[in-house]
């Protein structure tokens, strides 16, 4: 039985042996275990949130949980209603699922009076207003854009429980350059003054309901009693991207006590830039050693293919991986092969995406139902001028239209006024010239966040016109109107249509069909990415977007940024010894179209019953070896020795994932267990 499609009984049927045979073997020891501490390592896709919800289900129908006495917390009011909304049809009522601020605020605006006296203050709807009072008062020329870098910063620092005269210190060992071109030094002084304005105003912000729910139950015992009296069970989802500061909050909820259920995964932490953390997960069965560890490895979104190339991209981080990471087990039928794409420019990309879409949806695929994902906001646009000339309707996801973007429509703006100022300049020089003003340079600032999705949409206009210039030879009024029509264009409203978003936007969202583009050096990882879990991260990133696949995935980028540039682009680092050899622009090459049998183990009939065989074999050798158990064999290399079935060491051989060291070493057992014999029998050479 699929779990992903069991029927949810009536309430009546509810008994906890009908709860728990609507769950594969994993997620039932999730649910069965009620009490005491619980980490579950939950990859993509393996039905983490039904897990933990029948887990409560199964807790208040077995009468170990009272529904109000359990607290479900995760990171997005989405999540929090989508676990509201599965715990209800189950039949559970009166359990709180809430994000860690809602929750918060909860009971800060209850015992506020209490404790304080009068109305909890106002929650300022945005930091920026303070941001940019601050740094006026300290002679800080900010714009827009640094405004929005300082409040990342300071957003950083308190929920990482850093202080004002502490920040210089913590920054600097966190590897933090400062923000919008101030050094730590001014973000400290920045600090204290956004305190002193936002007290000022009477208003506190977001991370201070956090922070002051944490002063009254640390300051309070009566009131920390009281909360803890009210929740006895608590469950946290999306564990991997705690704060220091929630992880405060959690420890004095829990006061002690050991009735909590946290739900991760180390390999979607792709969050660390605003302070999130994943020690508390790896860390949680040292913290806790009695604490039962459960590992949820059936994936039941994505394709053998999907799911074959997910493995092998965290295969290849090697001693970087954690060792909490999971290896995803495929449950779905075959499905078509993952495409590996290289195009001369990025314009030749887009249409090719735009023209694959296109099919998809003749075939029978919702556009809803695509999405196209990119590293940096600014690669939006032209996904967005293809779509909006294939006549295909999109939905930009976590980000602002192109042309919607303050500094390109400040930049349009400026090019249309610069219509008045003749010169000798060509057209391209003209444009660098104006855009100069609003702070495009030739190479990219060391800045993040926001100064430098700024940079990238200026970059992006730079281009179009090199790109116009050499395709039309057009001058600055063809460029402006070019720049006017497409605006026009994708402004068209839509309702139905293919999502665009960045890999942040996407997690947590899944598609039938996903293009990941851009995967090359410079973009994935990001020129920006320094230090080894810089780069950590960005395999992460990539990790989540092809985890977004339910069924069809292509790759790709493109060689050159504008037509006729210079094609200096490589396949991304994480796709070494997986990228197909090159073939020609816009085409798969002979590699991508006939995969070999590991990276496609979806190419023929898998052997199910072999497989297991295999898997467990490879589990006792790592066992015995007291190592990984990926270093053994991937699950994509048993795979396809379970689809092959080798009789011979000459054709294990051929079967990559399998060198010449791993077939002296393992051969002969593999042989063996192919053949249905005890591999324990057979020499090993080692």
């Amino acid at each position: 039985m699929s779990v992903g499609a069991a029927r949810i009984p009536a309430m009546s049927e509810m008994t906890p042996d009908a709860l728990l045979a609507a769950l594969d073997d994993d997620q039932r020891a999730v649910a069965e275990a009620l009490t005491g501490p619980v980490c579950v390592l939950a990859g993509a896709g393996t039905g983490k949130t039904r897990a933990v919800t029948y887990r409560i289900a199964h807790g208040v129908r077995s009468g170990v949980y009272t529904p109000t006495g359990v607290l479900a917390v995760t990171f997005t009011a989405r999540a929090a209603g989508e676990m509201r909304v599965r715990l209800r049809d189950l039949g559970v009522g009166g359990v709180q699922a809430r994000t860690f601020h809602a929750a918060a605020l909860r009971q800060l605006s209850y015992f506020w009076p209490k404790v304080v006296g009068g109305a909890l203050p106002r929650i300022a709807e945005h930091k920026a207003p303070l941001v940019a009072e601050a740094a006026h008062r300290l002679g800080l020329d900010v714009d827009r854009v640094a405004v929005r870098d300082l409040a990342g910063e300071v957003e950083w620092a308190k929920v990482s429980l850093v202080t004002p005269d502490d920040y210089v210190r913590a920054a600097s060992s966190a590897g933090r350059p400062g923000a919008a071109g101030h050094d730590l030094t001014t973000v400290s002084r920045l600090l204290t003054v956004y305190e002193e304005a936002k007290t000022e105003r009477g208003v506190i912000d977001f991370e201070d309901v956090l922070l002051l729910t944490v002063g009254i139950l640390a300051e309070r015992p009566d009131i920390a009693e009281t909360v803890r009296g009210q929740y006895r069970h608590f469950v946290v989802d999306e564990y991997q991207d705690v704060s220091p500061l929630q992880q405060r909050l959690l420890d004095l909820w829990l006061g002690g006590r050991r009735d909590l259920c946290v739900v991760g995964d180390v390999s979607q932490t792709i969050y660390s830039f605003t302070g999130a953390s994943p020690r508390y997960l790896v860390d949680f069965p040292r913290r806790f050693p009695e604490a039962r560890v459960v590992r949820l490895v059936r994936d039941y979104r994505s394709t053998p293919q999907v799911v074959g190339l997910a493995n092998a991209v965290l295969a290849r981080a090697g001693a970087a991986r954690s060792r909490a990471a999971v290896e995803l087990v495929a449950q779905r039928p075959s499905g078509p092969t993952v495409r590996f794409e290289a195009y001369d420019d990025d314009a030749a990309e887009a249409r090719a995406v735009a023209e694959r879409a296109k099919a998809l949806i003749a075939a029978g695929t919702r556009p809803s139902e695509i999405a196209v994902l990119y590293r940096t906001n600014a690669q939006s646009e032209a996904f967005e001028q293809a779509l909006a000339e294939a006549k295909i309707g999109y939905l930009v996801r976590g980000g602002e239209r192109f042309f919607s973007r303050r500094e390109v429509r400040d930049a349009v703006v400026l090019l249309r006024g610069a219509l008045r100022a003749p010169t000798d300049l060509p057209m391209p020089a003209q444009v660098r010239e104006v855009l100069a003003g609003m702070g495009w340079t030739p190479e990219a600032p060391a800045a993040v966040g926001a100064t430098r999705e700024r940079w990238e949409s200026l970059a992006a206009l730079v281009a179009l016109a090199d790109e116009v210039a050499a395709s039309r030879g057009g001058d600055l009024a063809a460029l402006v109107a070019e720049l006017e029509e497409r605006a026009a264009a994708q402004h068209a409203p839509t309702v139905e249509g293919v999502v665009l978003a960045s890999l942040h936007a996407a997690k947590g969202l899944e598609w039938d069909a996903v293009f990941l583009t851009g995967v090359c050096e410079g973009l994935l990882p990001i020129t920006l990415a320094e230090g080894e879990e810089a780069i950590a991260e960005e395999r992460r990133l990539l990790y989540v977007g092809i985890t977004r696949a339910r069924e069809h995935l292509t790759l790709s980028y493109a060689r050159a940024r504008t037509v006729g540039g210079r094609a200096s682009r490589k396949p991304s680092r994480f796709l070494e010894g997986i990228w197909p050899e090159p073939g020609n622009a816009g085409r798969r090459s002979r590699q991508a179209r006939h995969r070999t049998p590991s990276m496609d183990p979806g190419a023929g009939p898998v052997d199910a019953e072999l497989f297991e065989r295999l898997r467990a074999w490879r589990s006792a050798v790592a066992t015995a070896d007291d190592k990984p158990a990926y270093t053994v064999f991937h699950d994509t290399t048993l795979a396809a020795i379970a689809t092959a079935k080798p009789r011979e060491l000459r054709a294990l051989a051929v079967i990559r994932g399998v060198g010449a060291t791993k077939l002296e070493k393992y051969g002969p057992q593999v042989l063996a267990v192919v053949r249905g014999e005890d591999p324990v029998a057979q020499p090993d050479h080692g």
